[in-house]
């Protein structure tokens, strides 16, 4: 790891971007290093290394070059802390129901018949509004965006202005909300 230089550590004070990622660069390795043996219920190692940079931008606020630390040592006890600190609130027993809980698995329920049929029934509708409440211009523009062109390729498409065609999909719009109202 090399040194952090005082000159990239009073732009990383300063607030310039590009200096914090420097600082944060040469410091991740630390910061990986002592999240990593402190994983525990309650805080997995993202979780852990997240704490380790908000220590590691606290030091670079409060560190003071007049003092006999080193950068380098003075983040490395403030991102220590940090983790500790963390690790100290997720073992608290008002996490244990959480810390202790099986994840549910994110799953998506079958749709039973009528739910199938409700949804079914809903297509429909919104295909017969499309039909009948939609100009030729509005139906053509609706297919053309949905195939995913943009308003000037439509417009190349139809030969018409891409005005034209962002009003037709406004009114389009318009429409299919307004027949989806009076449907529900």
């Amino acid at each position: 790891m090399s040194k952090i230089t005082p000159e990239l550590l009073r732009r990383a004070k300063a607030g310039q971007e590009a200096a914090v990622a420097g600082v944060l660069a040469q410091m991740m390795p630390a910061i990986r290093s002592r999240a990593a043996d402190h994983v525990c219920p309650g805080m997995e190692f993202d979780d852990a290394v997240q704490e380790g940079i908000i220590g590691l931008f606290g030091a670079i606020k409060t560190y003071d070059p007049g003092r006999a630390a080193s950068f380098e040592t003075y983040a490395a006890a403030c991102i220590q802390n940090a983790i500790l600190s963390a690790r100290r609130a997720a073992g608290r027993k008002k996490h244990g129901p959480l810390n202790q809980s099986v994840p549910l698995e994110d799953v998506h329920p079958t749709p039973g018949p009528e739910e199938l049929a409700i949804q079914n029934e809903r297509l429909q509708d919104t295909l017969d509004a499309i039909q009948s409440q939609l100009s030729d211009l509005e139906r053509s523009v609706l297919e053309l965006f949905l195939e995913g062109l943009s308003y000037e390729q439509i417009a190349k498409t139809l030969g018409r202005t891409p005005k034209t065609v962002e009003n037709a999909l406004t009114r389009l719009r318009r429409k299919l909300k307004k027949s989806r109202r009076s449907t529900q």
